[in-house]
């Protein structure tokens, strides 16, 4: 899995399969549930660590097929855009600020697919994506293609908690495609604000080296994770070809051909230290699997 995460870590999976339409997709899970095979279905495996000793059962990975982007009639003085899941994130962003529609810019820069910035709600200071979802299409773990309203989803921090009126469970449902409303708006200043803000971006976080965004959640209230991370004095701290960026606290990144146990070591390392010095429990953002 190290060929299909931005960590360039992870174990073999012991099945990978690469869907290219909807039929392939309900084929493969319900295949999975009749053999009762475990399934674990990835876009860009930015947000993901896998563990060395990989993943058992079948990994989907949705980036051939489930990449389209396109743009619905204005109504209502707002402009629609449907993105499937596999779709880059930079690349719903950019598409928007071609049609001179904003939205989507607090999104510029943050790595990953669609559906994996819809179900961790991804987003900055600016917004996030349960701002701007206007509707969410899933396939249900029983095969069944299901579109719900933005009033039945319930978006928290960093995650798409559940559907209202609905016993579907999001760990075992696959997200298809998401809707986004967004407001016409002058193109060039669009794209003049996308390019102040990716250069920004540049300076502020690690370049160059394999990572997977930023890594623990920001506390509630109080201090960023970076800046506690930072207080603490982790900064650099390595273990093993781990290392806490030197640019931005809050990233893990794969320094020298690092492996997940020394990802997971350090990890565990920053909680305890930041625990001991600021009181505060630091929960990962990264969403780790595998055995």
């Amino acid at each position: 899995m190290s060929r299909h995460t931005s960590l360039k870590v992870g174990g073999p999976a012991d099945i990978l399969a690469h869907p290219v339409n909807l039929e392939d997709l309900v084929e493969l899970i319900n295949g999975c549930r009749k053999r009762n095979l475990p399934l674990l279905v990835m876009g860009g495996g930015t947000n993901t660590l896998v563990k060395d000793s990989g993943i058992r059962g079948m990994v989907v990975v949705l980036s051939k097929g489930f990449d389209k982007i396109k743009q619905k009639s204005p109504a209502n003085g707002q402009t629609v855009i449907t993105a499937m899941a596999g779709a880059r994130l930079g690349s719903l962003c950019a598409f928007a600020a071609r049609q001179g529609l904003k939205g989507l810019n607090f999104a510029t820069g943050i790595p990953g697919s669609v559906g994996g910035a819809i179900l961790m709600n991804a987003g900055t200071a600016s917004g996030c994506m349960g701002d701007i979802l206007t509707s969410l299409t899933i396939l249900t773990s029983r095969g069944k293609k299901m579109t719900f309203g933005r009033d039945r989803l319930r978006f928290d921090y960093r995650n798409l908690s559940g559907i209202t009126g609905s016993d579907e469970n999001l760990e075992s449902a696959v997200i298809l495609e998401g809707s986004f409303g967004l407001q016409p708006f002058d193109i060039h200043v669009l794209q003049k604000k996308a390019r102040a803000l990716m250069r920004e971006r540049m300076k502020k976080q690690p370049v160059g080296l394999p990572g997977a965004g930023c890594f623990f959640k920001n506390p509630r209230t109080g201090k960023s994770a970076g800046r506690l991370m930072e207080e603490a004095g982790l900064k650099g701290k390595r273990i093993g070809g781990a290392q806490v960026s030197t640019v931005h606290a809050n990233f893990i990144v794969n320094r020298d051909n690092a492996c997940a146990a020394d990802i997971l070591a350090l990890m565990e390392n920053a909680q305890q230290t930041v625990f001991k010095k600021c009181n505060v429990r630091l929960q990962p953002e990264v969403k780790i699997v595998g055995i």
